[in-house]
């Protein structure tokens, strides 16, 4: 991914809610699972690491981006923006 297509993508996550929540339990089985979904549907995700996590949202970003093929966009504070091209329904046309 080149710095014009992360600029596009962060430009298209300022307008979105969080579609995940990350609490206290950190990366489960669950929320991995629930993230490969959501990137499947969406391509596009952002979450949000709640206060009482206590692991570095970096860190969560990348674990979460090796478990789920996909590439960290972002992480700014406690959200993490994530982007997977989907392999069914493709939805985002990135810029060359």
């Amino acid at each position: 991914m080149n710095s014009r297509q992360r600029a596009y993508l962060k430009s298209l996550a300022m307008t979105m809610d969080p579609v995940m929540q990350i609490g206290k339990a950190s990366l489960t089985p669950e929320i991995t699972g629930a993230a490969d979904e959501a990137l499947e549907a969406r391509e596009l995700i952002k979450i949000h690491v709640l206060k009482n996590c206590m692991d570095d949202p970096r860190a969560i970003a990348a674990t979460l981006a090796e478990r789920t093929h996909s590439q960290v966009v972002q992480v700014i504070g406690k959200r993490i923006v994530l982007y997977r091209e989907s392999k069914t329904k493709k939805k985002l046309e990135l810029p060359k």
